[in-house]
C-alpha cells in the first residue's frame, strides 16, 4: 500500500455475540460507511452525509477523528491538517457496530495515509482498535470480514476469521428506536448460574460448526441464556420479536447489544416470512456476509473535489 495525500476507506457493519458467543463472536455485513481522509494545510474539517448527518459532531470529538488521532500517536506522525468526508450507511445505536466501524475506519485511515508506513499491520490495528472500542467482538469482523472469533491474550486482542457457509444469509430487522450499549451492559448480572454458563459454552461451540459447515444447526446453535433475556426490559419489542421468530423456526438473535434483531436464514424466500412476522416499525435489511472487512479503496495524491 502506497500512502498518498488522500485515501478512501470502506468499513462494514457488524453483528456481535450471534446469540451464545457473548463478547467473542461477530459477523461482518454488507452495509458500509465510506470515509475519505486527506491531509490539509492546517485545521480540521469533518463532513458527514447519510446516516447521522446533522447529528454527529464535526469536530475533534467525532469518533472517527479520535481514532485517527490515536493511530497517528501510535505511528509517531501528525498531519498538519485533516479533512474527513464520511458517507455513512450503518445505522447508529442499533447494534450494528457503528462505533466499531468508526474506530476501525479512523485507525485504518491513519495507517494508510501515514508516510513511510508499508502494508497495514492487521494485528497491530486489531490491538489498537480493541483498546479504543473496549472489546474485539465488533472490531474483529469489521477489520477482517466474514465471521470472527476473538479473545484477549496477555499482549492484546487476537482474532481468527472463519469462512461462513454460502447458504447463510443474514437479515437484520432494525427498529426506529436506539439503545446505548452502556445501558444494555448495565442490565447484565455479575454472576451467572453454572448451568447457564455450560449451556452457552456448548451452544457457542456448536455455533462455529453451524456457521462454517452445518447451517441446518443454526437454530440450536444461536440459543442463549446469558445476556438476551436479561436485556429484554430495555428493548421489549425486540424481545417479543425474537421469541416469535425463533418459535417460527428462524435462527434469530439480538444483534450486538440491540435493539436490532439478526436472523441467520438459509433460504431467500424466508425474508418474506420474516418481514411478515416483524410487521410495522421495523426496517428489513436482507444482506450478505461481507468477506472483505475494512478496505482501502483508493489512495491518491490529490484531494477529491466534492
Amino acid at each position: 500500500m502506497v500512502s498518498g495525500d488522500a485515501v478512501r476507506v470502506r468499513v462494514p457493519a457488524t453483528s456481535a455475540n450471534l446469540g451464545p458467543a457473548f463478547d467473542c463472536a461477530g459477523l461482518a455485513l454488507t452495509r458500509y460507511d465510506v470515509l475519505e481522509f486527506a491531509v490539509a494545510p492546517a485545521g480540521l474539517t469533518v463532513e458527514v452525509s447519510g446516516v447521522g448527518a446533522g447529528e454527529l459532531p464535526t469536530d475533534e470529538s467525532h469518533l472517527v477523528v479520535r481514532a485517527f488521532r490515536a493511530a497517528c500517536e501510535h505511528l509517531g506522525w501528525t498531519p498538519p491538517g485533516l479533512r474527513v468526508l464520511a458517507e455513512n450507511g450503518i445505522p447508529q445505536g442499533r447494534g450494528m457496530g457503528s462505533s466499531a466501524a468508526a474506530v476501525v475506519a479512523g485507525v485504518v485511515g491513519a495507517w494508510a495515509l501515514c508516510p513511510d508506513v508499508g502494508d497495514i499491520d492487521l494485528e497491530a490495528v486489531l490491538r489498537l482498535t480493541t483498546e479504543l472500542e473496549g472489546h474485539p467482538d465488533n472490531v474483529a469482523p469489521c477489520l477482517l470480514g466474514g465471521a470472527t472469533l476473538s479473545w484477549t491474550a496477555a499482549d492484546g486482542a487476537r482474532a481468527e476469521r472463519l469462512g461462513v457457509h454460502p447458504d447463510v444469509r443474514p437479515v437484520v430487522l432494525v427498529p426506529e428506536t436506539t439503545l446505548s450499549t452502556h445501558v444494555a451492559r448495565g442490565l447484565l448480572p455479575e454472576l451467572v448460574p453454572h448451568a447457564d454458563a455450560a449451556f452457552n459454552a456448548a451452544r457457542a461451540a456448536l455455533l462455529t460448526h453451524a456457521l462454517t459447515a452445518a447451517p441446518e444447526r443454526l437454530l440450536d446453535a444461536t440459543d442463549d441464556r446469558l445476556h438476551q433475556r436479561q436485556r429484554a426490559a430495555a428493548m421489549p419489542a425486540s424481545a417479543t420479536l425474537l421469541d416469535e421468530l425463533r418459535a417460527d423456526g428462524h435462527a434469530a438473535v439480538v444483534s450486538g447489544a440491540g435493539p436490532s434483531v439478526l436472523v441467520l436464514t438459509r433460504e431467500p424466500g424466508a425474508v418474506d416470512r420474516i418481514t411478515q412476522l416483524a410487521g410495522t416499525g421495523w426496517t428489513v435489511l436482507a444482506l450478505d456476509v461481507d468477506v472483505d472487512g475494512a478496505r482501502v479503496l483508493e489512495a491518491r495524491t490529490q484531494v477529491s473535489s466534492r
